[in-house]
């Protein structure tokens, strides 16, 4: 099946079997205690290779506070020992709540407390990005701008002036925290986002184009090919070589 873009957080703990998962173009290779974090608008392709895994879906606004949702995050973990027991619970626990509690407002608070202790669990696991001193935090704030404003404006100078600081503010702080340059930060989500729109809609290669801000197409076939090394067509009939016959429609988690 063609890659599709879930509108909810997936968090997938591998529990039998071996394969692979793809989020985001990018090959995760899974076995037991393998946990995943699959967000929001990431492409997600799922193959037929035997896998077997325990699947938690959840609006982002019950994450809250326990998870900084930044693009820098991690989203692959290979638990083991204590870890593994540990997370393996909470998944189980959260199955036996959702089927035991289905409704109400008792049961609704259940359910966002023990999503929040599995969220706390993997936080701790994972270690926090490190988001110290004054660069990191100007960074963090250039990204949030940069994941509603990508469809807008691929200028730096549009996100120094909506931030009040400098471009060259937020090129010291893109090297700092990614080792490229706040030009690239910027050319890096843009050539993600036609990625995902070629791979996971029907829009054209035209009119991809148009919602990334390129007018003209052949502008968006230069910018494309010098950031993936390929055309738009050519991307597009590698990632869907069923020639797009089913994207999936966009599947909720359940209330």
């Amino acid at each position: 099946m063609p890659p599709w873009r879930p509108t909810f957080h997936a968090l997938l703990l591998a529990t039998a079997g071996h394969g692979t998962v793809e989020v985001d173009f990018e090959a995760k290779t899974c076995r037991p205690g393998t946990l995943l974090w699959v967000r929001p608008g990431q492409a997600l392709k799922l193959g037929s290779n035997g896998l077997a895994a325990s699947v938690v879906t959840f609006d982002g606004r019950l994450a809250g506070d326990h998870w900084p949702d930044q693009p820098e995050s991690p989203t692959r973990w290979q638990l083991e020992g204590e870890d593994e027991d540990a997370v393996i619970s909470e998944f189980t626990q959260l199955a036996v709540d959702c089927e035991r509690h289905r409704a109400g407002p008792l049961a609704a608070e259940l359910l966002r407390h023990q999503l929040a202790v599995l969220l706390l669990r993997i936080a701790l696991l994972a270690g926090r990005p490190p988001v110290h001193g004054a660069e990191a935090r100007t960074f963090a704030r250039f990204r949030r701008r940069l994941e509603s404003g990508h469809p807008r404006s691929r200028r730096v100078e549009d996100y120094a002036e909506e931030m009040g600081c400098s471009v060259r503010t937020l090129t010291r702080a893109s090297l700092a925290v990614t080792g490229r340059t706040a030009k690239q930060v910027v050319d890096d989500r843009v050539a993600l986002e036609a990625r995902r729109l070629l791979a996971c809609t029907p829009m054209s290669v035209a009119e991809v184009g148009r919602h990334l801000g390129f007018p003209e197409p052949t502008n968006f076939g230069r910018f494309f090919h010098r950031e993936v090394g390929i055309s738009p067509g050519q991307f597009r009939a590698d990632a869907t070589p069923d020639n797009h016959a089913a994207i999936p429609e966009q599947r909720r988690p359940p209330d």
